[in-house]
């Protein structure tokens, strides 16, 4: 292919339908018709990234290998694909703005007034196309934060209206995600809800090629043909996203309506060959037919909302179809753990799993947690902040430093055996200056982390301000909490583990970032089999 195609999927009605899930499951469809592709993500809020925000906010913040914090939707990405997503996956409004700013600073629009339209749109036009000019892909699937009529969102909007028509015929187009609801006191579906956005979506100058419609209820042949009129599409192009068991089903739902099909006619290319998914289908019946089901309890502070935890819950799906088990995970506050409730809310879980977070709120529920695992030979799994906790733990409790802690939540303890790095000590802006993205880790060969991923060195993303002292290391380790990964180039402890357990290690990277369909991170499947062999006891 000499010219890369783009495709901008755009939401409508309400928000959270899915248009991530959709993106996702198109371009692996196209991927597995013989077609590069990629996915990018552009987001209607001021922030420069998702670094600062609040994951009761925006639930997670993902990491790429390049250090850049992103929409969780990148997470959803690579997990389809199995492609690493970059920076360029993911803008915001704050990045686009951010770097108009400056080139104005630097006067590089010589003079001009500086305005929405053209110097916005343009650097919105270029971002669209930055990856679609690396040579590297053959379609590029752009995803429109936000819903249609927001204000936020017009600027990507005119952006997209002026892309489709430079690109010209055949080379870009649009799929619009909307809501059919189901009336229980009609007992019908409603359609003028999507009439109203494709409506909204028209008066910004975009005509919608393909309308994927969310519903709960089948559509019926006579709705459909009543879409297809009303809002001006094909009737081939009127597609059914209904709520499907599981994430992974949605491929499969949108092969079987032919959005790829249409997709590639309407950008004249080639079928190609039919999609292959035998692996993905394999992992589906796996998934769908276990033998083992497990408990294991999400010990965490942002356990309200889930979309916190996504990345974790998905490794989590990986790795017990991985092990033919379903995985329930039990989410527990640990702010509600404490001597008097500890033993009742773990009596039935199979693992344990202290989860990522910053802050000093939950900590001591944290380390009471990871007592119990080490205590009662429960498997355990700590993640970034669930291996600090995992220390401090051992400091306290088998050191006897009573008052260990990490200075970031006591400045002034008596030892620290987690501490801010030193680069970090003169660090004043908060976004982007975490020690991020991939860093090698080196692993001792008699260790669980050897046996678990099976070599000696090893890439894994992170997003923390605070380490494992290197000051206590040996200490801990004679006590016994060994530290069997470390960065060959810092020094910095990656990994702890204590031998005389059935599974217990902490690593201060998010493994989870890398899980994916095709390959599931192997210390979940190996944290999943643990608790399988738990259970049997």
């Amino acid at each position: 292919m000499n010219q890369t195609k783009y495709i901008f999927v755009t939401g409508g009605v309400t928000s959270s339908l899915g248009k991530g899930i959709i993106a996702a499951s198109l371009a692996k469809l196209l991927q597995a018709r013989g077609y590069r592709t990629t996915i990018q993500k552009f987001d209607p809020y001021i922030n420069v990234d998702p670094g600062t925000l609040n994951p009761y906010e925006h639930g997670e913040c993902y990491v790429t290998d390049d250090g850049a914090e992103t929409d969780l939707d990148l997470g959803h990405y690579e997990r389809f694909l199995n492609v690493p997503t970059s920076q360029a996956n993911n803008v915001t409004t704050g990045r686009i703005y951010l770097s108009v700013i400056e080139k104005e600073r630097r006067g590089e629009f010589l003079g001009k007034t500086v305005q929405v339209v053209p110097h916005i749109t343009n650097e919105i036009k270029d971002r669209m196309q930055l990856l679609g000019n690396s040579g590297d892909y053959d379609i590029v699937i752009t995803e429109i934060g936000g819903t249609v009529g927001d204000i936020e969102s017009l600027p990507y909007i005119e952006s997209v209206r002026q892309l489709v028509w430079e690109l010209g015929e055949h080379n870009g187009i649009v799929i619009h995600l909307t809501l059919v609801p189901y009336l229980a006191a009609a007992g019908e579906l409603k359609t003028k809800p999507t009439q109203h956005s494709v409506k909204t979506l028209m008066e910004s100058g975009i005509k919608a090629d393909i309308l994927v419609c969310r519903t709960e209820h089948e559509i019926t042949e006579e709705l459909r043909n009543k879409l297809a009129l009303f809002c001006n599409v094909k009737r081939e192009a009127v597609i059914q996203s209904i709520d499907a068991s599981t994430i992974y089903e949605v491929p499969n739902l949108m092969l079987e309506e032919g959005l790829d099909v249409v997709a590639l006619k309407k950008l004249d290319l080639p079928k190609k060959a039919a999609p292959d998914l035998k692996n993905w289908n394999i992992f589906l019946k796996r998934l769908k037919n276990p033998k083992h089901t497990v408990n294991i309890g999400l010990v965490g502070k942002y356990v309200e909302m889930q979309d916190c935890y996504k990345s974790i819950l998905e490794a989590f799906i990986h790795a017990g179809a991985a092990n033919e088990t379903k995985v329930n995970v039990i989410s527990i506050h640990s702010e509600h753990i404490d001597a008097s409730t500890i033993k009742e809310k773990f009596a039935n879980l199979d693992a344990i799993l202290v989860a990522p977070g910053f802050g000093e709120r939950g900590i001591e529920g944290k380390i009471a947690a990871v007592q119990y695992a080490r205590e009662n030979k429960v498997p355990f799994f700590g993640i970034c902040l669930g291996m600090q906790m995992a220390v401090i733990e051992h400091a306290r409790n088998v050191l006897g430093y009573s008052d260990a802690n990490s200075t970031e939540m006591n400045a002034h303890t008596a030892h620290p055996v987690v501490n801010l790095m030193e680069e970090q000590k003169t660090v004043t802006d908060k976004g982007g200056t975490m020690r991020l993205g991939a860093w090698k880790c080196d692993i001792q060969k008699d260790s669980l982390a050897y046996k678990i991923y099976g070599t000696d060195s090893i890439s894994e993303r992170h997003r923390h301000r605070y380490e494992y002292n290197s000051s206590y290391v040996e200490q801990l380790h004679n006590a016994g909490l060994l530290a069997t990964g470390t960065n060959p180039d810092t020094g910095l402890v990656e990994i702890v583990e204590i031998k005389d357990h059935p599974f217990f290690i902490g690593v201060q990277y998010h493994p989870e970032y890398k899980s994916t369909v095709a390959n599931p991170h192997p210390i979940f499947v190996n944290f999943v089999a643990a608790a399988v062999q738990a259970k049997k006891k």
